[in-house]
């Protein structure tokens, strides 16, 4: 087996580990890495699902490739202290599973850092006020693959241009 497909296929597990990690705790289908600065990433790392299912199978070539360039790229911005002292790039990426409406729904995620909510009326079995975790401001977003997605997405976020 060539180096190549080898790496590919250590990517695709590392990938499928930690997306199903990532559903878990965080939103399906995404992995996220921390820095002090975040980016957004829009890939379709799997194929547009079947019979009401999301997705579907796994895209290495226009899916995976593409999101291994965007880690590696931070990667090696991330270690050259020459770029950005003292600065760290991290990256809140998500699977667009080909479909235009699935990939804006992920979209938000985006903006939910933006968003604040009252809670003032909302108390725990116990009494206490609820912990909220708010998601990572994302400054900037790469993708998507193609131009219906890339258009929904930008009209989302344009809502949003004054703070990101």
């Amino acid at each position: 087996m060539a180096l190549c497909e080898m790496r590919l296929i250590w990517g695709a597990f590392c990938l499928v580990v930690e997306l199903s990690l990532a559903q878990e705790t965080y939103a399906p289908h995404s992995i996220r890495t921390d820095g002090h600065l975040t980016l957004g990433g829009l890939f379709p790392v799997h194929a547009r699902g079947s019979d009401g299912i999301s997705c579907g199978d796994l895209k290495k070539e226009n899916g995976i490739q593409r999101l291994e360039a965007m880690m590696y790229a931070l990667d090696q911005i991330n270690q050259d202290d020459q770029l950005l002292p003292n600065i760290t790039l991290g990256a809140r990426v998500l699977d667009t599973c080909s479909r235009d409406t699935y990939a804006l729904e992920q979209s938000l995620t985006f903006v939910q850092a933006l968003i604040t909510k009252d809670t003032s009326d909302v108390r725990c079995t116990n009494g206490d006020p609820p912990v909220f975790v708010k998601p990572e401001k994302v400054v900037g977003v790469i993708g998507a693959s193609t131009s219906s997605v890339s258009i929904m997405v930008a009209n989302i976020l344009r809502l949003f241009q004054a703070s990101l």
